[in-house]
């Protein structure tokens, strides 16, 4: 199984504020719908609780809390990480997408990285994506300078590999 993560940062790693994302990028939405359709994702309550429709559609969703006896329609729902990886060990690719307990739970077991780079830094951020620089990743993939025309923001789009992992043959 390969374990990735896909995320939105701001300069100061920001990923929400209020229970929400930063920015909404019309662009990058398509893309993390690309990237993620057809595989397993892995999210918790907060980021669950977010979404506007519920579970995602053409994809397996995967919930982790600690919350007691928690239902949540269109998802499977685990008690901890270890518990959601053994849940998706047959999978071929599974995504981690939020929120920042999550994403700093699964940062030193995952292979890939996907990020999108907002070149802004917000005000009020309440939740951030944990240090990753200096966990040995190596830059695959680089897209800069595109800008959102309805919110006028630019990104750049990041894709990184994990080279500190052996790959089973």
């Amino acid at each position: 199984m390969i374990l990735a993560m896909i995320v939105a940062i701001d300069q100061n790693n920001g990923i929400g504020k209020n229970g929400d994302q930063l920015a909404y990028i019309s662009a990058d939405l398509k893309r993390f719908k690309e990237l993620t359709t057809g595989h397993t994702i892995i999210m918790g309550r907060k980021t669950f609780e977010a979404l506007p429709k519920g579970a995602l559609p053409n994809r397996r969703n995967v919930v982790i809390t600690r919350q007691k006896d928690y239902k949540a329609t269109g998802a499977e729902v685990v008690k901890s990480m270890v518990e959601a990886i053994s849940l998706c060990s047959d999978d071929q690719k599974v995504f981690v997408i939020g929120g920042g307990e999550v994403y700093k739970a699964f940062l030193h077991e995952a292979d890939e990285l996907y990020l999108t780079e907002i070149h802004h830094s917000f005000d009020g951020v309440d939740v951030f994506f944990p240090e990753y620089k200096s966990l040995g990743w190596k830059e695959t993939f680089r897209q800069d300078n595109m800008i959102d025309e309805k919110t006028g923001l630019t990104y750049s789009y990041i894709n990184l590999k994990s080279f500190g992992r052996f790959d089973c043959v």
